[in-house]
């Protein structure tokens, strides 16, 4: 059986929120790809370094450029577009600015997670809806051994505490309103993502292809912290596996699920920043570690066995390459290469690779 099958979503109909965002933008093209009717909602994005700009993301999708926590604007997407899967990306995606603006990321990511929830309670057309969180849902206490889906939720900072509690939000509403109903709903939690078109501030790989732009040296803070990093199309590849299962199979795929690279396989801030400061020539500077008053996990891994298990879902690209595209793509999107072409030429590698298990020791 094969992981994602694009047959499936042929002509289906896909809202995605936050589309114009890095995940959001490479989500809404691979659905494309696959014949999918896609719409999305989002706040605009005018980065000109954007995956969301360069692969033209807003040529491909039915787009409303609005606010998620806007009841009024979701409603009436929700409405008119009758969407049979959905997927919750919008949100504010970053830890250090929760510390900055703690008001702001709890409204986006707990009331936008709100007023989603309740316009599709309305919306007779939904099948599946999935509600991308974070690894950083739980509360974390370093351990060395990865989270399981039962683990207790928390979080040391807004981000973290405002991504466990739209998990609550889902787990209510799911009980409450759309187990009746047949709607699946489940969450995901996935771990760094790095790829091409990412352009986040305070963000390790971004920060670094800044530098490098600028002819700057970049600050790279806890060199030795751990982090479940992963090519940005793992992570989507295991969220179109559990859609798929979803929409056909409530009942067994509403709920949490982890997708994340193996806990074995952790590694380090520095060893990353290294990588991508060489292969840039970047000067690094190691900044203040994580007992800096913006505090930030020192250790995070994730236990991805139920996806192994029931979606048949397992990382594809090691670290090494997963750099590599990331590093290859921005490089064309840097010579004004046709950056749909090369997005589109990645995501059917990686498919080709998903298949193929001889491609995963690259």
């Amino acid at each position: 059986m094969k992981v994602i099958d694009p047959e499936f979503w042929k002509s289906r109909r896909v809202l995605v929120t936050g589309h114009t965002g890095f995940k959001g933008s490479w989500l809404a093209l691979w659905l494309e790809r696959m014949g999918a009717q896609v719409a999305g909602i989002s706040l605009a994005n005018d980065d000109p370094l954007s995956i969301y700009k360069l692969a033209g993301v807003s040529c491909l999708v039915e787009e409303v450029i609005g606010d998620i926590v806007d009841s009024d604007v979701v409603s009436r997407c929700c409405l008119q577009f009758k969407p049979d899967i959905v997927f919750h990306l919008a949100a504010q995606p970053l830890v250090r600015a929760s510390y900055d603006d703690p008001v702001e990321t709890f409204r986006t990511n707990i009331l936008g997670t709100v007023r989603l929830l309740e316009s599709l309670r309305h919306c007779q057309s939904v099948r599946a809806v999935i509600n991308v969180t974070s690894d950083k849902c739980y509360q974390n206490d370093e351990r060395t051994l990865g989270y399981i889906e039962t683990d207790k939720l928390g979080g040391h900072d807004a981000y973290s505490a405002s991504k466990a509690c739209s998990e609550l939000v889902s787990s209510a509403y799911r009980s409450s309103f759309f187990k009746t109903r047949g709607v699946g709903l489940a969450t995901a939690r996935s771990g760094n993502v790095l790829g091409g078109g990412d352009w986040s501030k305070d963000r390790l790989a971004p920060d670094i292809f800044r530098a490098s732009l600028n002819g700057e040296r970049v600050v790279v803070r806890s060199p030795d912290s751990i982090r479940p990093w992963q090519h940005v199309l793992e992570a989507l590849a295991g969220y179109l596996a559990l859609a798929e299962r979803l929409y056909d199979d409530e009942e067994a795929f509403s709920g949490p699920w982890n997708f994340g690279p193996p806990a074995d396989e952790g590694h380090s801030v520095r060893e990353v920043a290294l990588i991508l400061a060489n292969e840039l020539r970047v000067a690094v500077h190691w900044g203040a570690s994580t007992s800096s008053k913006k505090k930030e996990a020192n250790v995070l891994f994730l236990d991805s066995s139920k996806a192994h298990e029931s979606l048949g879902w397992r990382p594809t690209w090691t670290l090494g390459y997963a750099l590599e595209k990331t590093l290859s793509w921005n490089k064309s999107a840097l010579k004004n290469e046709d950056m749909l072409e090369i997005s589109c030429a990645q995501i059917e590698e990686y498919v080709d690779c998903m298949h193929d298990k001889k491609c995963s020791s690259k």
